[in-house]
C-alpha cells in the first residue's frame, strides 16, 4: 500500500470545503437577509394597516342603500375591496370606480372572489349611479370608523382591501396606482 501524501489529503480536504460552501453561501445569505428584515417580492403596493384591524371582531356596522347590514364574513371566503368617496363623487370619482370595477374583470375566473364595497355619497348622475349599481354594493359607514381612511380631497378616492374574515390588509390612499391595487388583489385571490 502508497503511503499517503499529507499535502494531498490537505487539498483535497481544502477542496472538499470549498464545495460545501459554495452550496451553503446562498443559504446563509438569504438567512441572513431574512433575519433582517428584507424580503425579496413581498412588498404590496397598498399601505399595511397598522395595528391591524379586524371589522368582524370590531362589529364595524356598515348599512346598506336597501337597509340590510353588510356582512364582513360572506357565505363562501371573498375579499372585499371597499372603496371610500370623498367630497363631491363625480367623473374622477367615477372613472377610478369603473377602473376598478374593470381590473375586478381582470381577475378572470376569480372575479367572483372578490366584492365591491362603495362607502359614501354616490355620484350626483343618475346614469352614473345606475351603471355603479351594476358592480359596487353601495353602503355607508354607519358609525364613521373608517373615517381615518375617507380622503378629504373632492372628487377622490381610497381603498382598502380586507379579507374574507374581515380582516383589513392594506390601505391605498386617494390617488393610488390602480394597475398596482390589481397585481396586489391577483397575489392574494386565488
Amino acid at each position: 500500500m502508497k503511503p499517503i501524501d499529507p499535502a494531498a489529503l490537505r487539498r483535497s480536504r481544502m477542496f472538499l470545503l470549498l464545495i460545501a460552501l459554495v452550496f451553503a453561501a446562498p443559504m446563509i445569505v438569504a438567512g441572513l437577509l431574512s433575519w433582517s428584515g428584507w424580503q425579496p417580492g413581498v412588498k404590496g403596493n397598498g399601505q399595511p394597516i397598522q395595528p391591524q384591524r379586524n371589522f368582524v371582531d370590531e362589529k364595524l356596522p356598515v348599512q346598506l342603500t336597501d337597509g340590510q347590514p353588510y356582512a364582513w364574513r360572506d357565505s363562501e371566503p371573498r375579499l372585499t375591496l371597499v372603496v371610500l368617496a370623498g367630497p363631491d363623487c363625480a367623473a374622477h370619482c367615477f372613472e377610478v370606480l369603473t377602473g376598478l370595477a374593470k381590473a375586478r374583470v381582470m381577475l378572470n375566473r376569480n372575479q367572483s372572489r372578490l366584492r365591491l364595497l362603495y362607502l359614501g355619497a354616490p355620484p350626483a348622475d343618475a346614469t352614473r349611479r345606475a351603471a355603479m349599481q351594476a358592480y359596487w354594493s353601495l353602503g355607508s359607514d354607519v358609525d364613521g370608523k373608517l373615517a381615518e381612511y375617507r380622503p378629504t380631497t373632492p372628487d377622490s378616492v381610497s381603498a382598502l382591501l380586507v379579507e374574507s374574515n374581515g380582516t383589513a390588509l392594506s390601505f391605498y390612499p386617494a390617488g393610488f396606482d390602480g394597475p398596482g391595487l390589481l397585481r396586489d388583489m391577483q397575489k392574494v385571490i386565488k
